[in-house]
């Protein structure tokens, strides 16, 4: 009888934890802008959100995947990086770099290391960029807060020659003193403009 109650308990609570994880996974549709979704969702355990923004871009997925994949060339991000520093990169394998990521005062600049790994999909043509924090290559700066919890997933898939879709999916958390709730705000424009920077840069090749 009391292996019974147990296994009732246990199975109980593992329904709860399972409820939990699929509320938690559920994403927020936010706004859409240029062509570009915006979702938000909870992180587990976390007050700030994770973000994904999807898209269709007139453009073969080869091309979208190749100037993404490309560290070497970054013209089309975020023009607040003052620095960008290529620690390591080995074309359609792996990547490292440093970026120093400036703030308007009174807020403290922040820098990240990050680590990239490229995998691709010989079957469907698919390709996946994932990003992760690489501690302890560059040394921390006193007049800098070092960004620790990050990462960052670049999803590209062809839709047929000329089209491709692609996802970007990441939660940062700038630590410091910067409020959850600007936060979880500036996340929602975060996407909009990386995303919006490849196709700038795409359309300007055709």
């Amino acid at each position: 009888m009391r292996h019974h109650g147990l296994c009732f308990i246990f199975m109980f609570f593992m329904t709860l934890v399972f409820s939990y994880s699929m509320v938690a996974q559920s994403w927020d549709f936010i706004k859409e802008k240029n062509g570009i979704k915006i979702y938000t969702r909870k992180e587990a355990g976390k007050s700030l959100k994770s973000y994904k923004g999807v898209t269709d871009i007139n453009s073969p997925a080869e091309k979208v995947f190749a100037l993404i994949e490309d560290v070497n060339n970054t013209d089309w991000w975020d023009k607040n990086f003052t620095q960008i520093k290529v620690l390591l990169y080995e074309k359609y394998k792996r990547a490292q770099y440093y970026l120093v990521y400036d703030l308007p005062w009174p807020v403290t600049d922040r820098d990240l290391c990050v680590d990239v790994k490229v995998t691709t999909d010989q079957l469907t043509g698919a390709g996946r960029i994932t990003a992760t924090p690489l501690p302890g290559v560059i040394p921390e700066h006193q007049d800098m807060v070092r960004i620790k919890e990050y990462r960052q997933t670049w999803t590209v898939e062809p839709l047929g020659k000329n089209m491709a879709h692609v996802v970007l999916e990441g939660y940062i958390d700038p630590s410091g003193n910067i409020p959850d709730w600007l936060s979880n705000m500036l996340i929602v424009d975060s996407p909009i403009k990386v995303i919006s920077g490849i196709k700038q840069r795409l359309d300007r090749k055709h």
